[in-house]
C-alpha cells in the first residue's frame, strides 16, 4: 500500500515539475520528492521534518527571499574560500606538508561548493 502511494505521489511530482512557474513551487516540489522516497524506505522522523518543512515553504516562500537567501549563501562560500587561502598560504608558510595538502584539499572542497551553489537556477 506504501508503495502505490509513494509511486503515485512520484508521478504526481514528476507530472507537474515542468509546470513549475516559481521558485517556490520548486522547492514544494522538491520536497514532495523527498517525501515520497521517505515515505517509500518507511522513514517516519524524516517524513516528519519534510512535511514541516512543506508547511514552512508554502506559509512564508517568496521567490525574492530565496533569491536573497541563495546570494548570502554564495557570499559566505566565497568568505569560506578567502579564509581556506589564508589557511592554506599559512601552512605553506611553515613548510608543513601534511597540513599544505589537507588545507588544499579544504580549498578544493570549498571552491566546489561554491561552483554548486552558483550553478543553481536561483
Amino acid at each position: 500500500m506504501n508503495y502505490r502511494i509513494a509511486l503515485g505521489l512520484a508521478l504526481f511530482s514528476l507530472s507537474t515539475a515542468s509546470f513549475a512557474s516559481s521558485l517556490c513551487q520548486e522547492k514544494e516540489q522538491d520536497i514532495q520528492r523527498e517525501i515520497s522516497y521517505a515515505e517509500k524506505h518507511n522513514n517516519q522522523s524524516r517524513i516528519n521534518g519534510l512535511n514541516k518543512a512543506l508547511r514552512e515553504v508554502k506559509a512564508n516562500c517568496s521567490d525574492d527571499k530565496l533569491r536573497a537567501d541563495h546570494q548570502r549563501k554564495i557570499a559566505e562560500q566565497k568568505e569560506e574560500i578567502a579564509e581556506r587561502r589564508r589557511d592554506l598560504a599559512e601552512a605553506k608558510e611553515k613548510g608543513d606538508a601534511d597540513k599544505v595538502a589537507k588545507r588544499e584539499q579544504k580549498l578544493q572542497e570549498a571552491q566546489n561548493e561554491l561552483k554548486a551553489l552558483e550553478s543553481r537556477d536561483y
